[in-house]
């Protein structure tokens, strides 16, 4: 590595995974170094829930629409009201963790998540069950940025905090690609509401073993007097939310006369105000200008947008398709994207230990390249393909490349971060990731209606998530090199 290389990672703060020992936790505490595997898993717990429902219900639609009588308009809010209120706060949520403590807004979110998933498997009108998951939403709003700050907080950075936040990834895919599944299971043996109802006491048990391992937060008195930045949260969650509804819109209408852009052109300017806010006028930011300016914040959000718009929209046609053509069931579906969930687990475990060969960039562009093969093979599937070289392949290739990417991709973009703005880097990092996922999303959708027939419309989506995760190894030579020892000759 040349010095100019060596003073950007430096300057950037960036660490390889062994390139120095770990420091001691913040707050020194033997007590909290022992109960840090109990913590980490209580943090993978929570993120597996918020993951889970995402993807859950999707299975479990039709018999939603049967039991509540909804019509195919309102049966869309099942999915799309949780997702748009998720990604909205994302940021809000992330910032509170840091104003009003960690421990304290990781139970807020747990109960509020739990509650709401309470009412809404009770639900007997659609309206409700479509309110609650909204509510479901900033419940997993406020608790996904927690269950990693939680982690960057408790484990110091080097290859403690990179092994766990491997654990954490290899949940996080694990959550994702098991909600077909668990939703399809649940649904034919028991009833779709336990959809819902399985979080509350997963969600109880959590509350008890947070208040149990997390140390207690500082009380109003000892805590820098800091206020929560109403105009930016509210700037943000607007300039978010238009642009996510905005961009759903136009997936299914097209871009076509002012209504369908009044969306995005809402959030856009809504989110420019947010960040001249945030610079001028605000006086504790709930987006600190200073954590923008670090070269890993910026450079590893880029990457992850672009990121999260190839792997987010995967499970979406990889679902459809599946069934539009190859003839596959609901609960078949399912099963079907089992490998890809145990290849990513074992790839995400596996990281850590390759990134301490090749260092994180290296390893973030090498699995994305990875990635992108995947993808062309996957874009060769037709009617007449089985479900080896049509599926299974491709998945064993395209899901190692997710698997080792997320770990260092993710250690990068909490690297460096002083711990008083954990929480909205958290915030940062996983807004990016759903907003990257739904803009991909629109644009594939776009591109697949245009490809004329069915197995043509799956070849095109792929191939251009192919060539974006390509992007992807391209915009990784922005992110700071890692530092490396000097050898002694």
């Amino acid at each position: 590595m040349g010095h100019s290389e060596a003073a950007d990672a430096e300057g950037a703060g960036v660490p390889d995974a062994d390139s120095r020992p770990s420091a001691q936790p913040a707050d020194g505490a033997a007590g909290q170094r022992r109960a840090a595997p109990t913590v980490l898993w209580l943090a993978c717990a929570a993120q597996f829930m918020v993951v889970l429902d995402v993807s859950v219900v999707n299975v479990a639609l039709p018999s939603i629409k049967a039991a509540l009588g909804f019509d195919a308009a309102g049966l869309q809010w099942v999915v799309g009201g949780y997702a748009l209120v998720f990604a909205g706060f994302l940021l809000l949520g992330g910032r509170l963790a840091d104003l009003y403590g960690r421990r304290r807004v990781f139970v807020w979110g747990l109960v509020l998540f739990s509650a709401s998933s309470l009412v809404g498997g009770l639900a007997t009108a659609p309206g409700l069950l479509v309110a609650m998951r909204a509510v479901q939403g900033l419940g997993a709003a406020v608790l996904a940025p927690a269950t990693l700050t939680v982690l960057t907080t408790t484990f110091a950075e080097g290859q403690a905090r990179t092994r766990a936040l491997a654990v954490w990834t290899a949940v996080s895919s694990a959550g994702g690609a098991a909600g077909n599944v668990i939703g399809g299971v649940l649904t034919e043996s028991l009833s779709w509401r336990w959809i819902l109802l399985i979080n509350v006491p997963i969600g109880a048990a959590a509350v008890l073993a947070a208040v149990r391992l997390l140390p207690p937060d500082r009380s109003p008195e000892a805590a820098p007097r800091t206020r929560l930045d109403l105009p930016g949260a509210v700037l943000a969650t607007v300039g978010v939310g238009a642009l996510v509804h905005g961009v759903t819109q136009v997936e299914k209408h097209g871009w076509s006369g002012p209504a369908a852009a009044s969306g995005p052109l809402l959030g856009l300017v809504a989110l420019a105000a947010f960040a001249v806010t945030e610079v001028r006028y605000a006086a504790d930011p709930l987006l600190p200008p200073r954590l923008v300016r670090m070269r890993p914040v910026w450079a590893g959000n880029a990457v992850m947008l672009l990121a999260g718009a190839c792997f987010i929209p995967m499970w979406y046609f990889l679902s459809l398709c599946m069934q539009d053509l190859l003839g596959y069931g609901a609960l078949a579906t399912g099963v079907g994207f089992l490998p890809h969930t145990l290849v990513g687990i074992a790839a995400a475990r596996l990281a850590p230990a390759v990134m301490r060969g090749t260092g994180s960039r290296n390893l973030i562009a090498g699995s994305a390249l990875l990635s992108a093969l995947g993808f062309l093979w996957q874009s060769r599937i037709g009617a007449e393909s089985g479900y080896l070289d049509g599926l299974l392949g491709p998945a064993v290739v395209m899901s190692a490349g997710m698997g080792l990417l997320i770990t260092p991709l993710t250690a990068t973009v909490t690297s460096g971060v002083p711990e008083r703005d954990a929480g909205a880097a958290s915030g940062l990092m996983n807004t990016t990731r759903q907003t990257g996922g739904v803009l991909g999303l629109a644009v594939l959708v776009g591109l697949a209606a245009s490809a004329g027939s069915t197995a043509a419309s799956y070849r095109t989506a792929f191939t251009a998530i192919a060539a974006a995760c390509a992007g992807v190894a391209a915009l990784a030579l922005a992110l700071p090199a890692p530092q490396t020892r000097t050898r002694r000759r």
